[in-house]
């Protein structure tokens, strides 16, 4: 059942900490089964109640899964994973195409911006209890939500997109309840629900967004909250289109207590128009991080929502960090006030190359997907033999399994490190791969 490993312990937190550590080392793998609670006591000498408590623990820290006579087992993504180790290793001589990294090319230099920083830090150095957002980048925000039509809301900072989600769902979620969230989508998501205590429910995504029908399942059998990314969703690059966002909120307005949060994952890298599902419900928030466009180690994003929502965020994390820095938030301000860059050339570049391999796939008969963004996704019907071709072939791609939960296998491969030229190679590998004995579509 666990090989080698020994679970130890006598108090439910030291059980819980003994799984925890063989997960982490991997000693316990994904799916591997542990012993059913009266067993396990039996062995440790506790009270089977001991055992149940830290079963609990460890369900409710996206450890570990139960299904009824099944038994518990280690998650397929377990929350104390390294996620390092779920990524594609990239062999020597072998071009990786798996990060979902931006291009570099594209990112702007900094050496201005923080120089502007630096001399607005040192005109007013930053100390506890001044306000937690730089009233600039606020306003500059909020201007740029009310273009696209982001319903009124303050603004609050996070270090990143998926710190601001797991703040809103944290600011109104509580362990046992249910997330509608986009399957196939963003794997960091889905590690991050379950570790939260919380249930993953998926929702069906075609290239427009989520599929109404399936957000109304999700919503009539109990889900609390519902997760959907705007545009360049990852891994499907999915647009959320103007008709789309009509029917989604006609079945939100049946949910009026339902938590909708929009990730507007293609902010900087997409010219497609926003059309945000906030403001239908009673509890909704909006997340744009700088990652994609300005560079991922600036680690901010900028959130708006309800009053009640952005109370709690703000609330909960002035017990925390405080405050993101606003060395940070200068940076960000500098680079928008100086256009540092340009969205319309940066969406062309990914563009380009992500629909002429889409094009270029098409013509060799294999389906694939990706409207906007940098990612192109393609269904397959064996995922690991399509991945080991791929490698041998030279192309380290993403497995599927990172995004899905119960959509079929596929991979995806991100545009960044290519070039036009590269893209017939690229399409000839991947038709070979999924077509290994040659002949029909892969439709």
């Amino acid at each position: 059942m666990l090989g080698e490993y020994l679970i130890i312990g006598r108090r439910a937190s030291e059980i819980a900490a003994s799984v925890e550590a063989g997960v982490a080392s991997g000693e316990l793998a994904p799916g591997a089964l542990l012993p059913p609670m009266r067993e396990l006591a039996g062995v440790l000498g506790v009270n089977p109640n001991t055992v149940a408590a830290a079963y609990r623990t460890l369900r409710e820290r996206g450890v570990i899964e139960t299904d009824g006579r099944r038994g518990s087992r280690v998650r397929a993504r377990p929350a104390t994973a390294p996620r390092d180790g779920l990524r594609m290793v990239v062999p020597e001589g072998v071009r990786g195409i798996a990060s979902g990294n931006p291009d570099v090319r594209l990112l702007p230099a900094l050496d201005a911006a923080l120089a502007g920083a630096a001399r607005r830090y040192a005109a007013e150095p930053t100390l506890y209890g001044q306000d937690p957002v730089v009233p600039e980048l606020a306003h500059l925000a909020r201007a740029d939500f009310d273009a696209d039509g982001v319903p009124a809301g303050e603004v609050a900072v996070t270090s990143g997109a998926l710190d601001g989600i797991e703040r809103v769902l944290a600011a109104h979620l509580r362990p046992g309840d249910a997330v509608a969230v986009e399957d196939p989508g963003w794997g960091s998501v889905l590690d991050l629900v379950p570790a939260l205590g919380l249930r993953v429910v998926p929702v069906a995504v075609d290239d427009d967004g989520p599929v109404p029908g399936s957000v109304e399942r999700a919503l009539a059998q109990g889900a609390r909250a519902l997760l959907v990314t705007a545009r360049a969703q990852n891994p499907t690059g999915a647009v959320v289109s103007a008709e789309r966002a009509t029917e989604l909120r006609a079945v939100l307005a049946g949910y009026p207590e339902v938590l909708v949060m929009d990730d507007d994952h293609g902010h900087g890298i997409v010219d497609l128009p926003l059309n945000p599902l906030g403001g239908v419900t009673r509890h909704w928030a909006l997340i744009r991080s700088t990652a994609k466009g300005y560079g991922p180690d600036l680690r901010l994003a900028v959130l708006t929502g309800d009053g009640v929502t952005l109370d709690r965020v703000r609330g909960r994390q002035r017990l925390g960090p405080g405050w993101v820095s606003r060395l940070l938030q200068y940076t960000v301000v500098e680079l928008w006030k100086a256009g540092a860059v340009d969205h319309a050339a940066v969406a062309r570049s990914y563009g380009e190359r992500r629909d002429a391999l889409v094009e270029a796939l098409a013509r060799r008969g294999v389906r694939a997907q990706g409207r906007s963004g940098m990612n192109v996704w393609v269904p397959v019907t064996d995922e690991t033999a399509v991945v080991t071709r791929l490698l041998g072939a030279g192309w380290a791609v993403a497995p599927g399994a990172r995004f899905r939960v119960e959509s079929g296998p596929a991979v995806r491969m991100t545009m960044s490190p290519l070039s036009l030229a590269d893209v017939p190679g690229l399409a000839d590998a991947v038709a070979s791969a999924v077509r290994p004995a040659g002949g029909g579509r892969l439709d």
